[in-house]
């Protein structure tokens, strides 16, 4: 099965994000410390890693292994497939209604079955209907300690100040040139292509 260069290298732990040191320092350090919070939102421009650092940390946080995320153990490899129960994706620019909504809010109340936490990463939250903010605020303000929502949005100004304020907010910095550069050198050594 063939997979797009940009799937194929995606990031798989906090070393190989790009150009997001201030973020990876944070997130590192939050894990060390045991203070993960329960609510984050990642904002940026597309293209600067947000859902790739959402899903690194969530296999941070459920790593059974030595060096978080160790990518060897059984919940990071489920987490890198998709398979894990306990990470549920939710794109909002498609799934933005009550009813998708629904699932999350009802799926809450049940502990986490593979993890120690279950972590609910929404994509483009900014998208959501106003009555599906106004069903997901209750959840927000009063989620179960096993429960992470990571929430990232390319418009941060559309996310109701509500929701907002219950979330640690980080800001994803546009990729430098150079990054970028680097990156792609390294990729290109890796699959013997000449620049």
């Amino acid at each position: 099965m063939h997979l797009a260069l940009y799937r194929l290298e995606r990031p798989e732990n906090f070393d190989q994000i790009i150009g997001q040191e201030h973020i990876v320092k944070i997130l590192k350090n939050q894990i060390k410390k045991g203070q993960v919070s329960q609510a984050y939102l990642f904002t940026g421009t597309r293209g600067t890693g947000k859902t790739s650092t959402a899903r690194i940390l969530a296999k941070a946080i459920n790593c059974t292994g030595d060096d978080i995320p160790c990518g060897k153990c059984t919940n990071c490899k489920s987490i890198r497939d998709g398979a894990f129960m306990d990470v549920i994706e939710l794109d909002a620019a498609s799934n933005n209604g009550v009813d998708d909504l629904r699932a999350i809010i009802d799926s809450v109340q049940y502990p986490p079955a593979m993890g120690r936490y279950k972590v609910y990463i929404i994509d483009e939250v900014h998208m959501l209907t106003p009555a599906a903010e106004n069903a997901f605020l209750k959840t927000l303000e009063e989620p179960p300690e096993y429960a992470i929502f990571i929430l990232a949005t390319t418009d941060p100004e559309k996310v109701k100040s509500t929701i907002k304020s219950r979330c640690m907010t980080l800001n994803f910095r546009r990729v430098s040139e150079k990054d970028l550069v680097k990156g792609m050198k390294r990729i290109c050594e890796k699959y013997d292509v000449s620049p």
